[in-house]
């Protein structure tokens, strides 16, 4: 991905802002079903998480992935560039989990917050930024050495994604192209850019809501997850970058 300047950021960022705020995503907002809490319990297994560990959940908008996190004894803390969408998670969580939350773009997240975290982690948010390399050398800074940097993100080889964007409300090609850059030789490349080591990738899912939330649909998908031939056209990706400890970062490994 290019390199953007200030200015490019700032109207991305108005961008991205404007589609989330006035699209009323229904998607967006919290529910419990199936199909979600497998995409959490994915991430988080992927990740390696413990109960307690400290969790920057990046891009949290209205807390739809923020508050399972939080039910599963995170202590988590959330980032977004929209006002509104925070007083929405705000809302939804009704002062049970009391959720730090930050209104900032990924590159201007305050110092107090360095090294306060033991991750990192995002759902379908990467293909939203405007710098990968960067966000991610970004989140580094606050994620503690040893820590890591995990992202869910959808698969641009899997042809449901451009169906969704062409019969869904609220959503659009302007607004969710980013997809094109969630090819892993990108986004792993991103990751060693920013010094992250051990960078990694892992697929899951085939079917939509209708028919993962469904027991037999969630049986047979995870059936045909495991025939090499669908393996690469999986949904949804799982990228997992680590940040170097201290003893490595000084070259006494």
């Amino acid at each position: 991905m290019p390199r953007l300047t200030g200015t490019d950021i700032a109207e991305h960022n108005r961008g991205q802002i404007a589609y989330f705020e006035h699209a009323g995503k229904e998607a967006m907002r919290p529910t419990s079903t199936p199909y979600v809490e497998r995409q959490v319990d994915a991430l988080v297994g992927f990740a390696g998480l413990a109960a307690g560990d400290h969790i920057l959940d990046v891009g949290c908008g209205m807390g739809r992935y923020t508050l399972p996190l939080a039910e599963r004894g995170f202590s988590v803390e959330g980032i977004d560039l929209s006002r509104t969408l925070l007083d929405r998670l705000a809302a939804f969580d009704a002062g049970r989990y009391e959720i730090p939350l930050h209104c900032v773009d990924i590159l201007d997240l305050p110092e107090s917050l360095d090294g306060a975290f033991d991750a990192a982690v995002g759902f379908f948010t990467l293909h939203h930024l405007h710098d990968l390399s960067a966000s991610f050398a970004a989140m580094a800074r606050v994620v503690r050495p040893g820590g890591r940097i995990v992202f869910l993100e959808p698969n641009p080889l899997n042809i449901l994604y451009y169906i969704q964007l062409a019969v869904a409300p609220g959503m659009s090609w302007q607004g969710d192209k980013g997809i094109l850059n969630m090819r892993p030789r990108t986004v792993l490349g991103a990751m060693r850019q920013a010094g992250l080591t051990s960078p990694t990738l892992d697929r899951f899912g085939l079917f939509p809501p209708f028919a993962a939330n469904r027991p037999l649909g969630a049986r047979v998908e995870r059936a045909l997850e495991r025939v090499p031939l669908w393996r690469p056209f999986l949904a949804f990706q799982l990228f997992r970058g680590d940040v170097p400890s201290e003893s490595s970062r000084s070259g006494d490994v």
